[in-house]
């Protein structure tokens, strides 16, 4: 237990250095004091007299502040949903990047931006509810697809999960081109950059992401006892059907939020969670929390290093986590053929 907490303790440090580098770097910094001074003077009755100049005001609490809000719950959900398929299928390369859920999540995005949303005030309500669409949709093809006698191979799971992202792709680049002036919007998109700035994008998506992370972080028990086999989680008094229904519907929930708004960011539900099972063990009572966590402060610190490889421009965060992640993919595989070698 006293491990426990002393894990949790630094994944939440890290979580919070990292909000505090993201909201004070730019092309204007910001100290660190300065910034903990400028957001309790938000609250009402403060007598915080402005001692800095009023555009740090500006850029922090409409530009650099939603921006770390909305990136650190991406990563949270990326990461939680990750380590929930991961649970789900047994396999540790169930990221929903790589089984093709997030960019069947990126095709049901795209399909809501193409009736151009942003004429309603409502209507980026709808872009997570057609993520999610998305989302369900194809894990439920893959899951179908790769399955081979009530288990999911990591041959036949990638096969799949290739082959439905790649429709869903091709599908994607097809709605693009149907129109020129949602190119730019949605390539962008696609690469991991958010369509939409300030706390619009937050707002519209903070309800969706509490209930799934909440949900996330309750589906541990039945994680740990599918792990045992259906059979046997079965035998364990598991209602595994409904477990199973209940931990898809979630994890495509949270994943297709993450992508509503952030575009398609891959790896960070394949890297986290897998540190945190060589570091910390199997147990998902501890690993989703965990990843949810340390998936907040990982997209975090590959959002500072977007901004600063080629500053003053930024890169779209999914190709920082791409470049990080398809080395430690392929780090996992060679893991994985030494152990079946041995």
């Amino acid at each position: 237990m006293k491990r426990t907490g002393s894990v949790y303790l630094i994944v939440f440090s890290l979580l919070l250095v990292t909000s505090t580098l993201s909201v004070g770097m730019g092309a204007v910094t910001i100290p660190a004091a300065t910034i903990l001074r400028i957001l309790a003077a938000q609250w009402p009755g403060s007598s915080i007299i402005p001692d800095w100049p009023a555009a740090f005001t500006t850029i922090l609490m409409q530009v650099r502040l939603p921006h770390t809000v909305l990136i650190a719950l991406t990563g949270a959900a990326l990461a939680g949903s990750g380590a929930a398929y991961q649970g789900l299928f047994r396999n540790p390369l169930a990221d929903p990047y790589l089984i093709g859920v997030a960019s069947g999540a990126g095709l049901g995005a795209v399909v809501a931006l193409s009736f151009e949303w942003s004429s309603n005030p409502l209507g980026m309500y709808f872009i997570p509810a057609a993520a999610f669409l998305g989302a369900l949709v194809t894990v439920v093809l893959v899951y179908n697809l790769a399955r081979v006698n009530g288990y999911v191979p990591l041959t036949t799971l990638i096969l799949a999960g290739v082959a439905v992202g790649a429709f869903a792709s091709a599908a994607t680049s097809f709605l693009m081109l149907r129109s020129s002036e949602m190119v730019t919007r949605a390539l962008s998109f696609l690469l991991g950059g958010s369509p939409v700035n300030g706390w619009e994008p937050v707002f519209a998506t903070l309800p969706y992401f509490a209930i799934g992370l909440g949900l996330l972080a309750l589906s541990g028990h039945p994680l740990n006892v599918l792990q045992f086999g259906e059979e046997q989680a079965r035998q364990m008094g598991l209602n595994v059907d409904r477990a199973k229904v209940f931990i898809v519907v979630v994890a495509s929930l949270t994943t297709a939020v993450a992508v509503a708004f952030s575009g398609v960011i891959g790896f960070i539900g394949l890297i986290v969670p897998h540190l945190f099972r060589i570091l910390w063990g199997p147990d998902y009572r501890h690993l989703i929390p965990m990843s949810i966590l340390g998936g907040a402060a990982a997209l975090l610190l590959a959002d500072i290093g977007a901004r600063l490889i080629i500053a003053p421009q930024s890169l779209p965060v999914g190709i920082v986590t791409a470049m990080i992640g398809a080395p430690f993919f392929l780090w996992i595989l060679r893991r994985a053929k030494r152990e079946v070698l041995w």
